[in-house]
């Protein structure tokens, strides 16, 4: 069975990691959507409300073939503990790609076993970010063509304080 890992912090996640995931399913037999604990970004939501996001938002299509994993600490540890030899990252502008190439080289470094592989999503997806999608919600906009019905609720329930998602 050939597997990627596609981790993130997923906070939340969008129609655009979707996409993605859905692209990768056309390579690759199952996606191990890591959801990182470990972060320097601060989430709006906790790693266990990420978690059931992410899988209440995976169309039943594809959710067979996705596995939601948690996971601390480095993330080569993580792709050789889920048996696989492939990091999944999206790029959606140049802007991505200096980071991402980065990340690529010292995950190389790391265990030159592993291979990461770009894929960008469809056009439409390519100026989303969770964190935009964040701020337009919290602000009161329209977030519903950029997110699964699931999250756009769970955001914003989070903006009008009612606690978990």
């Amino acid at each position: 069975m050939s597997r990627i890992v596609y981790p993130g912090t997923f906070d939340p996640i969008t129609n655009g990691h979707l996409d993605v995931i859905g692209r990768a399913l056309q390579m690759f037999d199952e996606v191990v959507l890591g959801i990182a604990a470990d972060s320097t970004k601060r989430p709006l939501f906790t790693l266990e409300e990420r978690t059931r996001l992410v899988e209440g938002a995976l169309p039943v299509a594809i959710a067979g073939k996705v596995r939601v994993v948690a996971f601390q600490g480095l993330l080569i540890d993580f792709v050789k503990a889920q048996g696989s030899r492939a990091i999944l990252r999206g790029l959606r502008a140049v802007s991505d790609f200096e980071f991402e190439f980065q990340m690529a080289l010292m995950n190389r470094k790391l265990s030159d076993q592993i291979e990461t592989i770009f894929l960008m999503p469809k056009d439409s997806y390519t100026y989303l970010s969770s964190t935009i999608i964040k701020e337009v919600g919290r602000l009161g906009g329209n977030i519903s063509p950029f997110v699964p019905p699931l999250v756009e609720a769970a955001l914003r329930r989070k903006f009008a304080g009612e606690g978990e998602a």
